[in-house]
């Protein structure tokens, strides 16, 4: 079965010559090389690149092991230490060179070098060795965005414990969920956060779920918890917490990197799943960090003077980027493309504590005027809602600020539709920065499609082509290959470094997930639709294949978020589709069949708000719904499953045109339609 494509875009902007010039992928027969050498010799490529950019304790022997498909391994007879990686390597070349320009809420900034940087990190880890925790170890890291966050995560990574960094937002049940799944023996985490002016709290999150998962589990692993004296908040005290500065206090400011396997664990990260429980994504140390290095060199066009020079490269020119991701390090861009990839690379970048609308919605627009940046990456949702504000306020239009500094912008999290990108293009890109509209999930680690600016003409609102050494194709449900011009599966042919390893204590769901037996078992399934330009070849992400909404750049699981109204005690049955929206790229409507009577008028509008506030207390603020609709009942097959795309349909507010032959009871469709407002 093909996806019908129904997006045509004829608009092409070409890399200048002076972009092209510069490049460490320079031109398009440079691509189309890479592209070639890694046909001709895939496990070659990546060896080459591992042995190039990564430094080895033990070098390598075995590039891939695929005796145990699809449980692959990448270098696994080869040892080295993430932190060290990012840290160690540029004290002999560049070590007064800033690390991080971190800019808080309020506006106060605050610049670390890598020297500092590697002794703070070397500190936090020798606090953390007084805990006597086992390499291998689960850590979750619950702090709000900034240094202390990067020098947590390195620290794990420096002593060889798993971290697993849960976003600041979720609740505390999303925190117990996560806590006991990965079975974690400590947290570290805030007294709280500023957050759009406002302080909010976060050690209470944290006792709240550690409380709920003994009440409700039996289960009390946490041994320590960390706390950051971030806002002077009262908090509760437990015998198990700990200052973070109580921890690191008469510590040395260095520390020995404790050498790990290549494939060693550097982390889990939770993702939503359709089938509700969030998935422990596993990601490997060498592979992992081999691909956040390469998409920044390639993708981010970024020099660094601690890697080997190529052909291609002249990593003199332009080594004074500053380079800024939007993104939180709960997230995965967090991971790859702030605390791992840039450091890695030796970048310069800026992290930022607040939201992008506080005090007004040209705070981005600022900061980067403010910071000279010049490599921009940002979330079209976010995008989106700034053209929204600069439409209403001219005061907080990009033409207010001077942006002169950038030289490059990138989108992440979702798909950038063509006038979103324009806009962008045009407006805050001064129409001569090239946009890398990147594509690629939790599970892949880094870049899978993206346009290497100094090497691809862009269409807004495609991504363009593979990431040279990515396999990927688009397929039909039997995986067989489709021709450009057909949409279909998204899949990845062959194994690459930085893929998921497996899902956490759950290695027969990342099978059936993500190696489905219907493609072969040896396709990777990455649950998108997708097109190929039938004269290009350049891919178009058309949306989700299943049950996962993409909110705001998050994915969230219908399935989750069904849960949580169904655990209210009004709740019988509810049913959660997405519809397109046009700053959040899709917005959460929830179908909800109450234990009593069909509510209609104030009755209504009062359960509605209550159960949004539900849904936020039990997942968080991001998976509240935007509607919600009564019915007596929901549309069911006469075998007892819910006709989605009906309620897809009518969420959209489209007229039922398909078959409705199947449903048991077609007269629901009508009171379906009631939006409460």
């Amino acid at each position: 079965m093909a996806i019908e494509s129904v997006l045509t875009e004829n608009r092409v902007f070409h890399p200048s010559e002076a972009f092209k010039a510069q490049a460490n992928v320079s031109g398009l027969d440079a691509y189309n090389a890479l592209c070639a050498e890694a046909e001709a010799d895939y496990e070659g490529f990546w060896a080459k690149l591992a042995r190039e950019l990564l430094v080895w304790h033990k070098p390598f022997t075995k590039t891939l092991n695929e005796s145990e498909a699809p449980f692959y391994k990448w270098f696994e007879d080869g040892e080295l230490n993430v932190s060290a990686n990012c840290l160690d390597k540029h004290l002999a070349t560049i070590p007064n060179k800033t690390a991080i320009i971190f800019e808080a809420d309020s506006g106060e900034t605050k610049t670390v070098t890598y020297k500092e940087l590697y002794h703070q990190v070397c500190q936090f880890a020798n606090g953390l060795k007084t805990l006597n925790l086992p390499i291998g170890s689960r850590v979750i890291i619950y702090l709000p965005m900034g240094i202390e966050a990067i020098v947590a995560m390195q620290a794990c990574a420096r002593l060889g414990l798993t971290h697993s960094v849960v976003f600041g937002g979720f609740s505390a049940k999303s925190l117990n969920e996560r806590m006991i799944d990965a079975g974690a023996v400590a947290i570290i985490t805030s007294d709280g956060q500023y957050r759009g002016g406002k302080t909010l709290p976060l050690k209470a999150a944290v006792d709240e779920g550690i409380a709920q998962a003994k009440s409700e589990h039996g289960w009390d692993g946490i041994q320590k918890v960390i706390v950051l004296k971030k806002t002077g908040q009262d908090v509760a005290w437990n015998t198990r917490d700990i200052w973070w500065s109580d921890l690191i206090a008469g510590e040395p400011d260095t520390c020995e990197p404790v050498m790990v396997n290549a494939e060693h664990p550097l982390f889990l990260l939770y993702t939503s799943g359709s089938t509700g429980k969030p998935k422990g994504v596993q990601h490997s140390s060498a592979g992992y960090l081999l691909h956040a290095m390469n998409t920044m060199r390639w993708t981010f066009d970024i020099k660094s003077v601690d890697i080997k020079s190529t052909k291609n490269e002249s990593f003199d020119v332009k080594a004074d980027d500053v380079y800024w991701c939007t993104a939180d390090v709960g997230w995965i861009t967090g991971h790859s493309y702030v605390t791992y990839g840039p450091l890695a690379m030796g970048a310069t970048q800026v992290v930022f504590e607040g939201i992008p609308t506080y005090p007004n919605a040209g705070r981005f627009w600022q900061m980067i005027e403010k910071h000279k940046v010049s490599i921009f990456y940002t979330a079209p949702t976010a995008i989106r809602s700034l053209i929204k504000s600069s439409e209403t306020d001219a005061s907080t239009h990009p033409k207010q600020y001077d942006l002169s500094s950038l030289r490059l912008l990138g989108t992440v999290g979702e798909p950038i539709n063509p006038e979103a990108w324009m806009w962008y293009f045009e407006q805050v890109g001064g129409s001569r920065c090239p946009i890398a509209d990147t594509f690629w999930q939790t599970e892949t680690g880094g870049h899978v499609i993206t346009p290497l600016p100094g090497a691809h003409s862009l269409t807004p609102g495609s991504c363009t082509m593979p990431f040279p050494g990515i396999a990927i194709d688009v397929v039909d449900e039997t995986g067989k290959d489709l021709p450009w011009g057909t949409g279909g599966l998204l899949v990845i042919k062959k194994p690459w470094p930085s893929m998921i390893r497996n899902i956490y204590n759950d290695p027969e769901r990342f099978k059936t997930s993500y190696y489905p037996a219907d493609l072969g078992g040896k396709l990777y399934l990455a649950g998108d639709g997708a097109v190929r330009d039938a004269k290009t070849g350049n891919f178009t992400i058309m949306g989700r294949i299943d049950d996962v909404l993409n909110v705001s750049g998050h994915r969230l699981g219908t399935m989750e978020i069904e849960s949580a109204l169904v655990s209210n005690h009004l709740v019988a049955e509810a049913a959660v589709v997405g519809k397109p929206h046009d700053i959040k790229g899709e917005s959460i409507v929830a179908y909800v069949v109450l234990k009593g009577a069909r509510p209609t008028g104030e009755e209504a509008k009062k359960i509605v708000e209550n159960l949004r506030n539900w849904v936020g207390k039990e997942i968080g603020p991001i998976a509240k719904p935007d509607e919600i609709r009564f019915g007596d009942n929901l549309p069911k097959t006469r075998s007892g499953k819910i006709m989605r795309r009906l309620l897809r349909s009518l969420a959209k507010g489209e007229e039922i045109t398909s078959d409705i032959s199947t449903l048991d009871n077609p007269a629901i469709l009508e009171q379906l339609k009631e939006v409460i407002r």
